[in-house]
């Protein structure tokens, strides 16, 4: 209920608690709040802080964060207090959870000497909004009488992280937990509160969690049906690692991403992406530490499991490293060497790997294309950045023979799909020469314009896909080579909800859908699973993840990059924000993009450093530079897209 807590450092003496941050001295709660341990990388401060604290009437206690995601602040563990109470021993061990303790030894000290030895710390993280609260008796003399005694943690739960480092967001849901303390006999004989038994795994807050742990993508080969290349791409797999050493392994964020690589695909990811590792390949016994020499050449000691592997599989086990260590490290990495038993089993350079990199596209320009306000598709050329002059595209999508609503591109930009300006009917036209307008390959027969067709979609495989919002039989489609008979495809979980917008990331195995149920909107990410081939394949989309659930109301959104999405929404009683999602659906506070007045559609490339471009309602059609604000492109114009 807000009241102070008071902090009692290692010595037993009274500390209020300060955080240095940034080079400004931070309040941790002024005189009464418990203090922390923190130090300042760089600067060389360390304050000493309490972790365990006395309690007051009224008992209802918040474990103060940190500083939101301030990933320099480093705390160090402080075990417990002779004769420290129940209520300091709950505080002490929350707050110890948020060190670099190594192997949390410090944190085991406030459980049993059977609880410490069964606790397993990295089997899953369990994220809260706030740190969590503690609820429990009050100080009394009783309580220092008996002999048990229990507290309850309680919270909001907004993520899990399982024992693969799989971020898994959920929308805000209430969090308790019960810890029962016992008095235990310590080695000078005497007896002290110790937490008997505690669930595996960790519980932070947010901000601890932010800076604690940073996200990394992982590269594996789709499986299955090959892409638009004709073999199997490399997709980006979102992990979480720690930002420093981790407690557990003592490896520092390299050698974690590396370690988590050669573990294989998350278990969502699995059913469409295999590693080229041979299974059960670790990184060689002691291995803690991985960095680039001088000549920017990364050496990775693999155990005996690898040894046998030939050279062909070899380079492309050298590239999903290569791209995994591509946003990761400081230092450049011009190679990867990689080693078994018996010396270098294979290099590959950074130029040579890009025979393996993700799906990108095209490959191209990526042109911007849109609707004008007379129903013709126009063009903004690639290169220009959005700031080139738009003309119509070549055919009957640009020369009028159709009034247009919306529009999709095919990635190698040779053919569009519009959907009539109604919504009840698709066409394929060709636009790089004329051409006659075929007839319509997919109509809809509902009655309002809104519950017809939505906005196209091409995957990098050259198919389209469209949904049909029918009330009475909504459906989402699939039209291979973007010319076939419509395929209904089956989403998998659905329960009432109905598809009203789609797009199909350029790895080919993810789909983003904006799902509509009782006038709520919100973001799911599916995964894209093919069986068989050819007439005979089979496609579905399975597994749902729900992104940014903190957003109540989600209106637009479109891939950037290999493993991100761009939303436009609303969190509950806010203003519209545009802002980034992972692909994992995890967010954060540097996702937020500057604000701009009603966006109805927005568009991002596969390529990050070209503009976000966006629809507005007032402004017409702007776009945002990396780094820039939003500037006006066209004041008229509506559906912008880039290619896919």
């Amino acid at each position: 209920m807000g009241t102070d807590r008071e902090g009692r450092a290692a010595g037993g003496g009274v500390r209020s608690g300060r955080a240095k941050t940034g080079g400004a001295d931070t309040d941790r709660g002024g005189v009464g709040r418990a203090a922390r341990t923190a130090v300042l990388l760089g600067c060389g401060l360390a304050l000493l802080t309490a972790c365990g604290a006395m309690p007051v009437s009224g008992d209802v206690k918040a474990v103060d964060a940190s500083q939101a995601g301030d990933a320099q602040v480093q705390v160090y563990a402080v075990p417990p207090r002779e004769g420290a109470l129940p209520s300091e021993v709950i505080d002490g061990f929350l707050e110890s959870m948020t060190s670099d303790d190594p192997d949390f030894r410090t944190t085991r000290k406030y459980l049993t000497k059977e609880a410490a030895r069964a606790w397993l710390p990295s089997r899953r993280t369990t994220v809260l909004e706030k740190a969590p609260n503690r609820t429990g008796p009050s100080l009394q003399d009783s309580e220092s009488r008996s002999t048990e005694t229990t507290y309850t943690l309680t919270g909001r739960r907004v993520a899990e992280v399982d024992a693969q480092s799989s971020y898994r967001p959920t929308v805000p849901t209430d969090y308790a937990q019960t810890l029962h303390l016992v008095r235990e006999k310590g080695a000078d004989g005497k007896e002290e509160w110790r937490i008997g038994a505690v669930p595996d795994g960790l519980v932070l807050g947010q901000s601890d969690f932010t800076r604690l742990y940073r996200s990394v993508n992982t590269y594996y080969f789709t499986t299955g049906t090959a892409g638009a290349g004709g073999g199997p791409t490399l997709v980006a797999d979102p992990v979480y690692v720690r930002n420093r050493t981790d407690p557990v392994t003592r490896m520092d964020t390299t050698a974690q991403a590396i370690r988590t690589l050669l573990d294989g695909p998350t278990e969502w990811l699995r059913p469409v992406a295999a590693t080229r590792f041979p299974t059960g390949t670790a990184l060689r016994k002691g291995v803690t530490a991985l960095a680039p020499d001088d000549q920017d050449v990364l050496t990775v000691p693999l155990d005996a499991k690898a040894a046998k592997i030939g050279r062909g599989v070899c380079r492309m086990m050298a590239a999903q490293v290569l791209f995994t260590l591509r946003d990761l490290t400081s230092a450049r990495v011009d190679q990867v060497d990689l080693e078994s038993t018996g010396g270098t089993l294979c290099s590959l350079a950074s130029d040579e790997a890009q025979e393996y990199a993700p799906g990108d596209g095209s490959g191209g320009p990526d042109s911007q294309y849109f609707v004008d306000d007379q129903g013709l598709v126009e063009r903004i050329a690639g290169g220009t950045a959005g700031s080139g002059d738009p003309e119509p595209v070549a055919g009957p999508l640009g020369d009028g023979a159709v009034k247009l609503g919306t529009v999709g591109v095919a990635r190698d930009e040779s053919r569009a799909a519009g959907v009539s300006a109604d919504g009840a009917r698709l066409y394929v036209a060709s636009v790089e020469e004329d051409s006659e307008l075929g007839v319509p390959l997919v109509k809809s027969a509902a009655a309002a314009p809104e519950d017809r067709l939505s906005a196209p979609s091409w995957d990098d495989r050259g198919d389209l896909w469209v949904a049909d919002r029918d009330p009475a039989g909504p459906r989402l489609l699939r039209l291979v080579g973007g010319t076939g008979k419509p395929r209904e495809v089956r989403v998998a979980g659905l329960h009432g909800e109905r598809v009203e917008a789609l797009r199909t990331a350029a790895d080919g195995v993810r789909i983003a859908l904006l799902l509509e149920k009782d006038g709520r909107t919100t973001l799911q990410i599916g995964r894209i699973e093919r069986t068989g081939s050819g007439e005979d394949e089979v496609v579905s989309v399975r597994d749902l993840r729900q992104a940014a659930p903190q957003l109540t109301e989600v209106t637009a959104m479109s891939w950037s990059g290999r493993s991100r999405l761009v939303v436009v929404g609303k969190e509950e009683g806010g203003v519209q924000q545009v802002r980034y999602v992972e692909a994992d659906g995890s967010t954060s506070s540097s996702g937020v993009l500057p604000g701009v007045n009603q966006v109805q559609t927005i568009a991002a490339a596969d390529d990050e450093l070209l503009p976000l471009m966006a629809d507005t309602e007032d402004d017409g059609i702007v776009k945002l530079s990396p780094g820039d604000n939003w500037q006006t492109v066209l004041k008229e114009g509506a559906s912008l897209v880039y290619p896919g």
